[in-house]
């Protein structure tokens, strides 16, 4: 029996070698592509999706982080120039809701802090929380390029994308508009439409006469600041009324309101005829654009009924409400009252329902980007996977409205522009400066003090990640691969695509590669409220980050969510388990044979064994080369179980101990070679203790297995 290395002799343990063989990965400076081999000369490249900086890794971050490096790995195997740019997120206004639920259990408000107080605070704060996240990046195996790390608050980087709003304003792509947005009146900021989530709920519909009509209304507390009647322009019922005033009768009093004719009017919802409040609904808002309607604002930003509305001034929507309806019902104007569900805007952090205001904000015009990443797509430079996501790309690009990008807060990256708060104007930072009297009223300009929604930022990420405009690294873009959350199909990917086209003419990546949504084991999504939030860092502990990763890969399909189940992560470190006892095995069993030692003389039954290596070899890169990594995994898993340690392991065990020194020669030489190539591809998905058995095997070299070339047939 050989001497086999003494490591082997004791069962793998994670938690004492992942740290050490990390530290020996980043101490090689393979991360880094300028320090690979002659041999990996074809760049290929990965931009991360920068966590957020504000809290430890969640569930969906570790599947990503598995995926691309499993890409990562693959491709510098192959003799790539591997390079996977690692990031972190400030996260604007995900990372202030945070902080201000810690002001909160402190008893502090950010209201009342001062501007540059708080923002050193959050930045402190998401500071020390970038050095949680990043170690837990490190411990899920991430073979990424750290000395190229970028932080979307390093100076350089903020610098870019205010310089990128300089140029979108110096060719006319984006405006300072008086328009309705999204408003949370929790966090009093606006938000872009991605930032909403729609939910489903069960409210009232007010059949309220008015005038000659009765419109349908889920909100009779916004009739104050109603200007018109909307009616289809082919409603027979109705055709006569369109463009006469008539009186209709609230509360308050008596408004003249004119009839007029839209065709985005439905003749079937209610009525057929609707009240139009432009300041606070988005469809009534175009509808003031078109008919040129006047526009009242009847709600504050905090959701309190303002001094048009009379005696209902103070009070909160919900309030408002009953008590108008209670009004309306008294003086005999409301017709009927029907349960109505419907979908119903609400900020996608605190659950608040979106209050639409009409307020001056920066706006990008849509339109003109939005056509070039779309003719990108139609051309075929991006490929999606799965490709129904090209559908879904093309929906939203091609029904793009324009996009707001001014947040009411402090901690982000600020808007370069002045603004005169009179007549709204907006100019650059760079043409006037602060005092300036405005060129239409007079009136001093100040210095715009919002600052940029987080994608307009995140949008410009893999050329920032590249350190653009510099010229150093981009021979890196366009990148190969985009890997993320299915969820970003409309928020993210457009924006990286746009900005991307916008600033170099490329398209930012070639691939785009989207994962579903990693929920609890009863297929639930995760969250804190509901208790049922998994840490994968906790799961790494617990079974080791090789176990984790393939528990998180092997059946998931891309685009479909998937349940994380502690049980399955169990499962594969019974695998990585097997590996380490079929290794020692081998390795127990081999003489004085090595990897370099020629080919002997097979049996066909041998040769028979290395032709189905071969073609699981062949398989497996097929699956890898298409991005089937879930195929590939499993296909390995029951290759190295059930193949080679169930059945060539067991059908070898006679020949080793038998008297035929040829047989047993050969025998020594198969079982190394099958081991070496089983450790070689299943290296992407268990680094760890794939690197600590090919440390283990015998060879003339000492090389590290993150740079050793993919597998070919023997």
């Amino acid at each position: 029996m050989a001497e086999i290395p003494e490591k082997l002799n004791k069962p793998y343990e994670p938690a004492l070698t992942e740290g050490r063989i990390y530290k020996l990965w980043e101490d090689s400076g393979f991360f880094n592509p300028d320090n690979l081999p002659t041999r990996h000369k074809e760049p290929f490249t990965i931009i991360m999706p920068p966590p957020n900086a504000n809290g430890r890794l969640h569930a969906g971050h570790a599947l990503t982080i598995a995926l691309e490096d499993i890409l990562t790995r693959y491709q510098r195997m192959q003799g790539k120039r591997a390079l996977w740019v690692p990031g972190a997120d400030h996260a604007g206004f995900e990372t202030q809701v945070v902080y201000e639920k810690k002001l909160e259990k402190e008893g502090r408000s950010r209201f009342k802090m001062d501007r540059k107080e708080l923002y050193d605070e959050i930045m402190a704060f998401t500071l020390e929380s970038k050095k949680h996240m990043e170690a837990d990046v490190k411990a899920l195996g991430a073979s990424c390029d750290w000395s190229r790390e970028k932080f979307t608050l390093d100076p350089n980087v903020v610098s870019e994308v205010q310089e990128t709003f300089r140029k979108l304003y110096r060719d006319n792509l984006v405006y300072r508009g008086y328009r309705t947005v999204n408003w949370c009146t929790k966090h009093q900021t606006s938000l872009s439409d991605v930032e909403t989530e729609t939910v489903e709920k069960n409210d009232k519909l007010y059949y309220i006469k008015y005038g000659p009509f009765v419109v349908a209304t889920v909100r009779p507390e916004t009739i104050f600041g109603d200007v018109a009647i909307a009616v289809n322009p082919t409603d027979e019922r109705y055709k006569s009324f369109i463009g006469q005033t008539v009186s209709v009768q609230h509360p308050e009093g008596a408004l003249p309101l004119l009839v007029i004719g839209d065709a985005e009017v439905d003749p079937l919802f209610g009525t057929g005829a609707l009240k139009i409040t432009p300041s606070h609904d988005h469809n009534d808002f175009r509808m003031s654009e078109t008919h040129k309607l006047p526009r009242v604002e009847v709600i504050d930003q905090f959701g309190k009924l303002n001094e048009k509305a009379g005696k209902y001034a103070g009070m909160k929507i919900a309030e408002a409400r009953t008590k108008v309806v209670e009004d309306l019902q008294a003086l005999g104007l409301i017709e009927k009252i029907e349960d109505y569900a419907h979908a119903v805007p609400t900020c996608y952090k605190c659950n608040t329902t979106i209050e639409p205001r009409v307020m001056p904000q920066w706006f990008v015009k849509m339109a003109p980007l939005a056509k070039l990443a779309a003719d990108s797509v139609r051309e075929g430079k991006i490929k999606f996977i799965p490709d129904n996501f090209e559908k879904i790309f093309l929906y939203w690009m091609d029904n793009t409205i324009d996009w707001n990008i001014s947040r009411q807060i402090v901690w982000g990256i600020q808007i370069p522009a002045l603004i005169c708060k009179s007549c709204n104007l907006g100019a650059l930072d760079t043409e006037h400066k602060e005092g300036t009297p405005c060129p239409t009223c007079g009136a001093p300009l100040a210095i715009e003090t919002d600052t940029f929604d987080t994608w307009f930022s995140s949008g410009q990420w893999p050329l920032l990640a590249l350190g653009y405009p510099e010229k150093s690294d981009l021979s890196f873009y366009p990148t190969d691969v985009m890997e993320t959350g299915r969820d970003l199909i409309f928020k993210w990917i457009p924006r990286m695509v746009i900005f991307g086209l916008y600033l170099t003419g490329k398209v930012p990546f070639r691939t785009v590669y989207l994962h579903g949504m990693v929920n609890d084991k009863h297929g639930k999504k995760m969250s804190k409220s509901k208790g049922n939030v998994v840490s994968p860092i906790d799961l790494t502990d617990k079974f080791g980050a090789d176990a984790l990763r393939m528990g998180l890969v092997i059946g998931s399909t891309p685009g479909n969510d998937l349940s994380l189940v502690e049980d399955k992560i169990k499962g594969y470190k019974h695998f990585c388990n097997k590996m380490w006892n079929a290794s020692r095995f081998v390795l127990s069993n081999i003489g004085d044979t090595t990897l370099d030692t020629p080919r002997p003389k097979l049996s066909p039954r041998d040769e028979e064994i290395l032709k189905e290596l071969g073609a699981a070899i062949k398989s497996v890169t097929l699956h890898m080369d298409n991005f089937r990594f879930h195929l590939a995994g499993e296909e390995l898993y029951h290759y190295f179980w059930h193949t080679f340690a169930d059945i060539i392991i067991e059908e070898m065990k006679t020949r080793i101990q038998g008297e035929d020194e040829d047989s047993k020669r050969s025998t020594e030489w198969l079982l190394l070679n099958i081991l070496s190539t089983t450790t070689k591809m299943l290296h992407p998905f268990t680094p760890f203790i794939t690197e600590e058995i090919w440390s283990t095997l015998p060879k003339t070299t000492s090389s590290l297995l993150i740079i050793e070339p993919w597998p070919k047939q023997l």
